[in-house]
């Protein structure tokens, strides 16, 4: 349930209703705008008597909300949610970039994509240290030691650092050395994993899963919020259907979909909706024209010998003319890249 009050209502009055409602056992979550103050109700309200808030000459309106999300609801922060990622806003006017490999396989490696991917326009850098893979025997990251590599990677550019979280046992390390956290897609229902980092005041990368509902999608990000960090950025990075031509299916009908629904801002994975390197410009200029607030990309000083997902990985040129390109449809529909 929300209680939008009237510009001005007074201030006495507002908290007088908040202490009623805690009194009844019901938690609020206040979201003080410009011109008003909205009162977000978590509870079972089915019992509450809507009439009686608005008896209220302050009290503008209230609203039963239908979805299981509460924090994550737009009905419940109207504005646009900027998460700020150690000095760069998510969720802005601004579109961000994240570039880097897919997996950190040295520093050398890594500390060179950071500089180029910074030369082309990103604005934070991503690599893998934890690599989850579909088989046992596929390369699974450095581990620590890649942390240690973006890190260093952090002090050579400035660029914050993106990495994928695997286990609640990590969460302590990531906190300390990482600035934003990646959930994978297949963690995204961990709930365990998400609670933990709800404790966190980290910015958390949550991705859409393999098979995800956008409510489901919204209600892991509940997860995180309902504990406390609300620094959270969605992810859609294609979900599993009966085509096998590509990796995934890139459902950019999502972005304007959880733009409706949820405050939280949207970034967009081509890389891996796709799968394959020549379809990533075009799906990340489509994902722009759509209203993403950003853009996961995989870059690769050589692709062609990369450990892990080379195939969907630009090169460092071509990273840097799709930069150029992005920027005329930014402007287009009303952003700045």
């Amino acid at each position: 349930m929300v209680i939008v009050f009237k510009p001005n209502a007074p201030q006495e009055t507002k908290a007088g209703i908040k202490q009623n409602l805690e009194n009844q056992g019901y938690m609020i979550n206040e979201i003080n705008g410009i011109n008003t103050t909205i009162y977000g109700i978590i509870g079972d309200t089915s019992a509450l008597d809507i009439n009686m808030l608005r008896i209220y000459d302050c009290v503008e309106k209230v609203l039963r909300v239908s979805e299981p999300f509460k924090r994550a609801n737009r009905a419940f922060h109207p504005d646009d949610s900027v998460v700020n990622v150690s000095g760069v806003p998510v969720g802005g006017r601004k579109i961000q970039v994240i570039a880097g490999p897919c997996s950190v396989e040295s520093q050398e490696q890594v500390i060179t994509v950071a500089k180029s991917v910074k030369l082309g326009g990103a604005t934070l850098m991503r690599g893998g240290a934890f690599k989850p893979r579909t088989s046992p025997y596929s390369f699974q990251g450095l581990k620590e030691l890649g942390l240690d590599y973006l890190k260093a990677a952090r002090e050579e550019t400035g660029l914050p650092i993106v990495t994928e979280i695997m286990s609640a046992d990590k969460i302590e390390r990531f906190v300390e050395d990482v600035d934003l956290i990646q959930v994978g897609a297949r963690n995204m229902q961990n709930f365990e994993l998400l609670k933990e980092l709800g404790k966190t005041r980290t910015p958390i990368l949550l991705k859409r899963g393999l098979s995800a509902t956008i409510e489901e999608w919204i209600m892991s990000a509940e997860y995180i919020m309902a504990g406390g960090n609300e620094n959270v950025i969605l992810c859609e990075r294609g979900i599993r259907t009966f085509e096998h031509y590509t990796r995934n299916t890139l459902d950019l009908s999502a972005i304007p979909a959880v733009k409706k629904l949820s405050h939280l801002p949207v970034i967009v994975d081509p890389s891996h909706a796709a799968g394959l390197w020549w379809m990533v410009e075009p799906l990340a200029k489509a994902a722009v024209a759509v209203g993403a607030d950003g853009l996961l990309i995989e870059v690769h000083n050589d692709p062609e010998h990369a450990k892990c997902d080379g195939a969907q990985s630009l090169k460092p040129e071509r990273f840097a003319r799709l930069m150029g390109e992005l920027k005329g449809i930014a402007q287009i529909v009303g952003r700045d890249l």
